[in-house]
């Protein structure tokens, strides 16, 4: 026994030896953990095109006032920078860069808006680009997502419910003369990966380019079931099969892909709609985005930008509407420009400054929103005094009031200019927002 007891406090010596020996490694790795675990902000943009592609943070408001609001401040914060001593300028700089990187808006840019107001803008007689000008016929081709993602709930039902009800509706609208079609993609298979390359090669043109049918309309829209995977870009490639015999020299081609997700196949869809866009079908391709997170947001706006489209996320039924009416508009100005109607060029102006002023009211809000959600967290994190102290929180409430007034500042003036432009005539008007966003973007890193 007394032989045991030796060999056990030997080895516990030898394990207090060990201990003392690994504890500071463990503790040095800990704190390697916490160093990489703090949060660092990309610089603070210099233009509205350098604001638009920063990632986008949490953007609900957060009350704390209750301990709900508290709760989630607190781990949204908890890995900030550290500047409870005496802080530099330039340590305070950094701060601020992560706090905004937390609670970054979503904003937009002016591209957005500018390939909008010049898709509105089809049909003007003074358009030079020929894609851009009426033809005998017009095709509207919707390319409608039909993966398993598109059965997650929206309002009282899923999300293919609302693009369905959205589509109904367009499409009932569309001039008697127009002819529409409707391609889904990701229809068979499911989410699983076995039935991955039975999805990717899934897309149909349920409803073939043809004048509006309620009834077979109806009835093609049946087979929208969301199941597998998201082959855009071989929904892009056979869309451009559909659109063959539609030369663009004697059709206005105009095609909406909706999307709620980025493409999970193994294609390219950024090489899929630049053939579709180059092709001699000349569509006007426009991109919807279905409530998408940001990777998908990016790949949807290279979509986007490569068929020189427009690109929009909706987050309800409402905005898929709202955008789908959009195309409802250009083609009731072709039927008019068909039957030699006058008046709807002239009404082109007042719809332009309308979606200047939506626009601008939208960012604006995204500015007050992000302004009162740094400064309401400023305020709570200098409550609790062992954050900050008052010279510290003074300094970042004025860097924060500054930073905002920039932004206030740029969507002010970018509003502005494009009213002083929305005065010309319409092609003189393109060109000028085309070369202003050029020019703007030539500077951009």
């Amino acid at each position: 026994m007394a032989f045991l007891v030796g060999c056990s406090q030997e080895d516990a010596d030898k394990e207090e030896v060990t201990a003392q020996t690994e504890n500071p490694s463990e503790e040095i790795s800990e704190e390697k953990e916490a160093a990489d675990d703090v949060i660092v902000g990309p610089p603070l943009p210099t233009s509205l095109e350098e604001l638009e592609d920063l990632p986008k943070g949490h953007t609900e408001y957060l009350n704390t006032l209750e301990d709900e609001g508290k709760q989630a401040t607190d781990e949204l914060t908890k890995n900030l920078p550290d500047i409870s001593g005496n802080p530099t300028t330039e340590e305070l700089d950094r701060y601020y860069e992560a706090i905004l990187s937390v609670f970054q808006e979503d904003y937009e840019g002016p591209g957005d808006l500018i390939e909008q107001l010049k898709y509105q803008a089809i049909g003007d007689p003074d358009i030079e680009d020929p894609r851009y000008q009426f033809k005998e016929n017009m095709n509207v081709t919707i390319i409608l997502d039909a993966s398993g993602s598109m059965a997650n709930p929206e309002g009282s039902g899923t999300r293919m419910d609302a693009a369905k009800n959205a589509i109904n509706e367009f499409v009932k609208a569309l001039p008697e003369e127009a002819n529409v079609g409707l391609r889904i993609y990701g229809h068979e298979g499911t989410g699983k990966v076995g039935d991955q390359a039975l999805s990717c090669k899934s897309s149909e043109l349920i409803y073939p380019i043809s004048p509006y049918d309620e009834a077979a309309f109806n009835e093609a829209l049946k087979k929208a079931t969301p199941a597998g995977w998201t082959p855009i870009g071989y929904a892009l490639n056979e869309a451009q099969k559909d659109l063959a015999a539609f030369k663009g020299d004697k059709n206005t081609n105009i095609i909406y892909l909706v999307s709620d997700g980025i493409s999970t196949c193994e294609d390219d869809p950024i090489e899929a709609a630049k053939t579709l866009y180059d092709s001699d079908i000349t569509p006007i391709v426009n991109v919807i985005g279905f409530n998408v997170d940001q990777e998908a947001q990016k790949q949807l706006q290279e979509i986007a930008d490569v068929t020189e489209g427009s690109y929009e996320n909706v987050t309800d039924a409402q905005g898929l509407e709202e955008e789908l009416r959009k195309a409802n508009d250009i083609a009731f100005k072709w039927k008019q420009w068909k039957t030699r109607e006058e008046g709807s060029i002239n009404l082109q102006q007042t719809d332009n400054y309308l979606d200047i002023f939506v626009y601008h009211s939208q960012q604006y809000g995204k500015w007050v929103n992000e302004r009162q959600n740094i400064g309401f967290t400023l305020t709570y994190l200098y409550q609790q005094r062992d954050k900050m102290s008052k010279e510290s929180h003074d300094y970042l409430k004025e860097k924060n009031r500054e930073y905002h007034d920039w932004i206030e500042q740029e969507y002010d003036k970018l509003r502005d200019e494009l009213e002083g432009i929305n005065d010309l005539n319409h092609a003189e008007a393109i060109k000028q927002l085309e070369e202003k966003y050029l020019s703007n973007t030539a500077d951009t890193p």
